[in-house]
């Protein structure tokens, strides 16, 4: 299941594209995000946190994917908007076939995250959602008994 989105039109987008693309989504965010929106990703990180991972980790997944959301909207930049909806809806799939272990993981890569955007860390912030992307996709992999590339959408 994706997280809808008209983002989702961009078929030819690969999981390495989005692993490229992400990260200056981020950079970009960090640069031009305002407080109330640095306010509204910190309340979705913490809404996120208080869901319980098991039974409802669906649920828990979109809470986590929805941050990638939010970083797209600081941008202000439609063309980084509509990566992050498709970034938000491959965020949700490897959440969810990673599963509730990575529950952990997610949420200190959020903190992180947040700390460097806090900091004002433009590139820290952009290696962080590159890093999580990757241990994401790794454990994805693991989850599926080691699949191979394919596309985003």
């Amino acid at each position: 299941m994706r997280i809808p989105d008209q983002a989702s039109t961009l078929t030819s987008v690969t999981d390495e594209d989005l692993l490229t693309m992400l990260p200056v989504m981020a950079r970009t965010a960090c640069r031009r995000m305002t407080i109330g929106q640095l306010g509204a990703l910190s309340g979705s990180v913490a809404q996120a946190e208080s869901l319980p991972a098991r039974p409802y980790w669906d649920r828990k997944a979109v809470a986590h994917a929805e941050a990638i959301r939010l970083l797209g909207d600081m941008t202000g930049d439609p063309v980084l908007i509509r990566l992050a909806g498709l970034g938000a809806g491959w965020t949700y799939d490897l959440a969810v076939a990673a599963g509730p272990r990575a529950d952990g993981i997610i949420l200190g890569s959020r903190r992180r995250l947040l700390g460097h955007l806090r900091a004002g860390d433009a590139k820290a912030a952009g290696l962080e959602i590159e890093n999580h992307l990757r241990v994401l996709r790794f454990m994805e992999r693991i989850s599926r008994g080691g699949g191979g590339k394919g596309k985003a959408a």
